[in-house]
């Protein structure tokens, strides 16, 4: 499912540079730019209290925004934002325009369903989540909410890798390795002590014989 559009209200903000920045955040409000697209860089202000709600409401950097500047809609996305180190309270915001036809790398967040059908789980394993997002390039007018991967079936020491996964139509991963493990269903701790001395008690089952048959012959 691709993420939702939302609406964002800001204003054309006239001068840069700290001092202004400064003058911006006195009057509740905080200083952004959208950049990118083949247009100049538009200076803007947003609300503070609206824009502090939606970056701690989670997923804030891979959510579209149509915003509203004066009457002219710009399509974009957050790029960056900053913090104060003290208060974190929202300091200034970067968006990326968004032009029809564009694609832009972003980081997909990964759910993961079924658990209670999962058979490595059900006799005591561990999900083992190896990637929590997929760097991926994705198109700018459908950007999916997430990767979801369903455990149900999965037993213990298997592992999910993103070949094996649907991804959304015309989203490609940017990927490092190969191909990707995502997850694993690791074994729990008994089944791993249990293994381990498997073998070992094998190897020490023909020394204990080898040492017992000189008695017995004598």
């Amino acid at each position: 499912m691709a993420a939702a559009i939302k609406q964002l209200a800001a204003t054309v903000r006239d001068g840069t540079g700290k001092g202004a920045a400064r003058s911006v955040r006195r009057e509740g409000r905080v200083p952004g730019v959208i950049y990118g697209g083949g247009d100049a860089p538009q200076a803007i202000s947003l609300d503070y209290k609206s824009l502090n709600t939606l970056i701690y409401a989670g997923h804030f950097l891979t959510t579209i925004f149509d915003i509203d500047v004066g009457g002219k809609v710009e399509r974009a996305i957050p790029r960056d934002y900053q913090l104060d180190v003290v208060s974190d309270k929202p300091m200034h915001v970067d968006f990326l325009r968004l032009k029809a036809g564009s694609t832009l790398r972003v980081d997909i967040p990964v759910h993961f369903i079924n658990q209670d059908a999962c058979p490595g789980i059900k006799v005591g394993g561990t999900l083992n989540i190896v990637h929590h997002t997929v760097e991926m390039r994705v198109p700018a007018d459908a950007i999916p909410e997430a990767i979801t991967i369903d455990l149900a079936g999965l037993g213990i020491n298997e592992s999910i890798h993103i070949s094996s996964i649907k991804l959304p139509d015309g989203c490609k991963p940017i990927m490092r390795e190969k191909d990707m493990t995502l997850a694993t269903i690791a074994p729990p701790t008994t089944y791993k002590e249990e293994a381990s001395a498997a073998p070992a008690a094998a190897a020490a089952a023909p020394a204990a014989g080898a040492k017992a048959a000189p008695a017995a012959k004598k």
